[in-house]
C-alpha cells in the first residue's frame, strides 16, 4: 500500500476562503448597502446560483458566455451554467409571476457570482455582488432613482463627491446615430463591442476597429459629440435634462460619457459607471443601465427596468482606498475574563442578563491566566475585556478595558449595555 499525499488546503484557484473576521468586513459592508436600499423601500429576494445555460446564450456578451461561463451538463443531460450576473435569473423571476407582483418593483440581491477570469485585484472567479433594480416605471424617472441609489450607497460608507465619479452614457443616442449614419443594428452592436473594449485596446487598434463604422468619414461617436444631426441632437438634449437634474441634488460628480458601452447585448438606454478618483484604484466600482426587453423573452409584453450591480471586492478596495472601511467585528463584542475557574457560573449569569440587552458576549471556560484571556480577546478582534470575579460579584463594578486604545475604565453592570452598544 502506497502512502496518499496529503491533500492541499488552498482553495480552487479565483476563489476566497473567508475565515470569520474576513467574513465580518465583508458581511459589514452588505449591512450598510442592506440598511441604504431598505431606507428607499427595497426588497431583498435570493434565487439559486444554478440557471439554465440558454438562460445566458441569447443577452449575455458573447465574451462572458464563450470564454467565462462554468457551464457543465448535468445528470439529466441538461446544460447548467453558474450564474455570471444576477439580471437575467431577475428578469426570469419576474415573468414568472409577472400578473402577481406590485409594480414598480424594488428589488435588490447579495450573493456570488462566478465568472472564468484571470484573478486580480478586484477580480475572482467566485465574487459577491449587489444588483439593484427597478421595474416597472419608464423613462428618466427610474433611471435617475436608479443612479441616485449608486450614489447614495457610496455616500453611506462616508464617500464624498470628489472621491468617486459617475459616468453616464444612453445606448439610444448611440442608436440614434448609428441610424443617422446609416449603419445597420447588427452594424451598430458590432460598435458598441468596440467601444467597450476601448481600454483594453492601444489606440491605433482602437482607430483602426471605429474605422470600419465610419460613414462619410464620421463615425456614432464623432457624430454625436458634432451634434449636427437634429434627431440625434433631441435623443441628447432629453439625456443632458437627466444629467442636470441629477447635479441639482447634489452629485456634481455625474457627467456624461459617449464611450461608457458596457458589454452587455440586453441594455436599451442608460447606461452608466462609477470611477473611484483615488489613482491607487483607478477603475469602475459599479455599473447598470435599462433593459426594457429582458423580461419579454419569456413571453407577454415588454416590462420596463433599470439596475446596476456593485462588486463587493471592488467596493472594499475603494473604501480601503478612502480610510472608509466599516469596522468588523466576527463574533461578540465583550470578552468576560475570569480570575479562577470557580468564577465561571458567576460570568455566565452576567452574561446571560447583557445578552438579554442585546450584547453579544464570550465568557472565557479555560484556565488561562488573565493576560492570556486579553491576548485571545485580541486575536479574536473583540473590542472589549472586563475581567469578573468575585471582587466584581460583591461590588456591581467592573474594569472595562477598550482592546484598541488600552483604555480603562470603571464602570457599573448596569452602565455596560449602553456603552458597548453605542
Amino acid at each position: 500500500m502506497t502512502d496518499k499525499q496529503p491533500l492541499s488546503t488552498e482553495p480552487y484557484k479565483g476563489v476566497h476562503d473567508y475565515y470569520p473576521l474576513d467574513w465580518a468586513r465583508v458581511s459589514s459592508v452588505f449591512e450598510t448597502i442592506r440598511r441604504t436600499l431598505r431606507l428607499y423601500g427595497f426588497e431583498e429576494y435570493q434565487a439559486s446560483p444554478l440557471e439554465r445555460a440558454e438562460l445566458y446564450e441569447s443577452k449575455t456578451s458573447e465574451e462572458i458566455v464563450s470564454q467565462q461561463t462554468y457551464t457543465f451538463t448535468d445528470r439529466g443531460d441538461r446544460r447548467v451554467t453558474l450564474r455570471p450576473e444576477m439580471t437575467p435569473t431577475l428578469a426570469r423571476m419576474v415573468a414568472g409571476r409577472r400578473r402577481e407582483l406590485v409594480y414598480p418593483l424594488r428589488w435588490f440581491s447579495i450573493g456570488n457570482r462566478f465568472r472564468y477570469e484571470r484573478p486580480q485585484k478586484g477580480r475572482s472567479r467566485e465574487f459577491y455582488q449587489a444588483d439593484v433594480d427597478i421595474i416597472g416605471i419608464e423613462g428618466a424617472k427610474a433611471e435617475g432613482e436608479a443612479v441616485v441609489m449608486a450614489y447614495e450607497i457610496l455616500r453611506a460608507f462616508g464617500a464624498e463627491n470628489k472621491d468617486f465619479r459617475i459616468r453616464m452614457n444612453s445606448r439610444s443616442l448611440i442608436n440614434a446615430a448609428g441610424e443617422a449614419l446609416g449603419l445597420s443594428p447588427l452594424e451598430v452592436t458590432e460598435y458598441l463591442s468596440v467601444i467597450d473594449r476601448k481600454d483594453k485596446m492601444s489606440a491605433e487598434d482602437f482607430e483602426t476597429a471605429r474605422a470600419v463604422y465610419r460613414k462619410n468619414g464620421t463615425d456614432p461617436l464623432e457624430l454625436i459629440e458634432a451634434r449636427t444631426n437634429e434627431s440625434v441632437d433631441a435623443v441628447y438634449q432629453e439625456f443632458m435634462e437627466l444629467i442636470e437634474a441629477l447635479k441639482e441634488r447634489g452629485m456634481d460628480n455625474v457627467e456624461f460619457d459617449p464611450t461608457i458601452a458596457r458589454g452587455f447585448l440586453y441594455y436599451t438606454g442608460l447606461v452608466f459607471e462609477v470611477f473611484d478618483t483615488n489613482p491607487e484604484n483607478p477603475r469602475a466600482l459599479l455599473g447598470g443601465g435599462r433593459y426594457d426587453g429582458l423580461v419579454a423573452l419569456y413571453g407577454g409584453e415588454q416590462v420596463p427596468a433599470v439596475g446596476f450591480a456593485i462588486g463587493v471586492e471592488t467596493l472594499i478596495d475603494f473604501l480601503t482606498t478612502h480610510n472608509l472601511l466599516p469596522q468588523a467585528v466576527s463574533g461578540a463584542r465583550l470578552f468576560i475574563g475570569t480570575p479562577t475557574e470557580n468564577d465561571i457560573a458567576s460570568a455566565q449569569v452576567l452574561a446571560d442578563s447583557l445578552r438579554k440587552q442585546g450584547v453579544s458576549v464570550l465568557v472565557n471556560v479555560s484556565g488561562k491566566s488573565l493576560g492570556d484571556q486579553i491576548k485571545e480577546a485580541v486575536k479574536r478582534g473583540i473590542p472589549y475585556f472586563a475581567a469578573y470575579g468575585e471582587n466584581e460579584a460583591t461590588s456591581g463594578s467592573l474594569k472595562l478595558k477598550t482592546l484598541e486604545s488600552g483604555q480603562e475604565d470603571a464602570v457599573s453592570k448596569d452602565e455596560l449595555v449602553s456603552i458597548i452598544v453605542r
